[in-house]
C-alpha cells in the first residue's frame, strides 16, 4: 500500500484549505486586533446566515497575521496596516500570491483620561510628546502633571501607522509603555489621568476622551473625507483571489453588502467605497 508524506508546511496548508466536513466548512482569521471588533462581527452574522460554516478569529496582531497568511495557519490575514514588501516578497517565495481587500477605514484617536481639561492637540505636539521633548500636561494647556505615554506594540499594524502618521519614523522615548492591544491602550489610558495613547475609532468611548488634533476631531466622517490627519485603510488579505462563489469569497465581500456596511457603521469604523 503506498503513503503519502507531507511536509509540515504542505500539511498545515492542506489542513487549512476549506473543507466541507459532512457538511461543515471552516474558515481561520488572524491578526490586528484593531479589525478584531469587526472580523468577530462578520464572523458572527456570517456563521448564523451559514450554520454549516465555522469561523475562528484570533488577533495576534497584524504582523503575525501576516506571518501566519504566509505560513499557511490562516486564510484571512486581518491587517490594519498594508503588507510590507518583505512579507510579499516572503509569502511569493512560499507560493502564497497575497492580495489584498479594504474593508474599511479607520481614524486613529488620541486619547486621555476624561478629567484632562486638554481637548485639542496638533500632530507635532503629540509627536513632541511621544518623543519626549514635551514631558508635562500643562506645556500643552493641561494640569500640572507628567505625561504617561502609551503605545501600541511595536508588531502591531496600528502602531506602524502612528510611527509614520505622526513620528515621520522617528524613535519613541525610552519611557514610552507598550501594550499589546487597543482595549489595552484604552484601559490604561481610562484608569490613568496623566496617561496619553492612542487605538481605532472601535475603542472610543465616554469613559476615554478623543483629542481634535489639528482642530479636527476623529469620527466617521472626517476618516471619509481625510480631514482628520491620522487615518488608515483596514485589510483582509488572502492567497490568491477567492474563487466564485466559495464561503471564502462570500465572507471576504461581505463589507460590500448592505448587512456588511451596516456592522462596519455599527463597530464604528467606516465603510470602504
Amino acid at each position: 500500500m503506498k503513503r503519502h508524506v507531507f511536509s509540515g508546511t504542505m500539511a498545515a496548508m492542506l489542513a487549512l484549505l476549506p473543507l466541507a466536513v459532512m457538511g461543515e466548512t471552516k474558515l481561520v482569521l488572524d491578526g490586528s486586533t484593531t479589525l478584531g471588533p469587526l472580523a468577530k462581527a462578520f464572523a458572527e452574522y456570517f456563521m448564523q446566515q451559514n450554520p454549516g460554516v465555522k469561523i475562528s478569529v484570533s488577533e495576534s496582531g497584524s504582523g503575525n497575521g501576516a506571518k501566519s497568511l504566509i505560513n499557511g495557519t490562516c486564510h484571512i490575514a486581518t491587517m490594519s496596516r498594508a503588507m510590507k514588501p518583505e512579507e510579499v516578497q516572503a509569502a511569493a517565495a512560499k507560493g502564497v500570491n497575497v492580495v489584498a481587500h479594504i474593508i474599511a477605514v479607520d481614524a486613529l484617536p488620541v486619547l486621555v483620561h476624561p478629567s484632562n481639561p486638554v481637548k485639542d492637540l496638533t500632530v507635532q505636539q503629540v509627536k513632541d510628546i511621544f518623543l519626549g521633548k514635551i514631558t508635562n500636561w500643562k506645556e500643552v494647556g493641561g494640569p500640572n502633571m507628567k505625561i504617561v505615554k502609551i503605545s501600541r506594540d511595536t508588531n502591531s499594524g496600528t502602531y506602524e501607522c502612528f510611527e509614520e502618521l505622526v513620528m515621520n519614523n522617528e524613535k519613541m522615548a525610552n519611557d514610552v509603555e507598550y501594550v499589546g492591544s487597543n482595549g489595552a491602550v484604552r484601559q490604561r489610558v481610562m484608569s490613568t489621568p496623566a496617561a496619553i495613547g492612542y487605538a481605532g475609532l472601535a475603542f472610543v468611548d465616554k469613559k476615554v476622551k478623543a483629542l481634535k488634533i489639528n482642530g479636527v476631531a476623529p469620527c466617521p466622517v472626517t476618516a471619509r473625507n481625510k480631514t482628520y490627519p491620522i487615518a488608515r485603510p483596514l485589510y483582509m488579505y488572502t492567497n490568491g483571489e477567492p474563487k466564485k462563489g466559495s464561503t471564502l469569497e462570500r465572507f471576504i465581500n461581505l463589507h460590500k453588502t448592505k448587512k456588511g456596511r451596516e456592522i462596519v457603521e455599527e463597530i464604528g469604523f467606516v465603510p470602504a467605497d
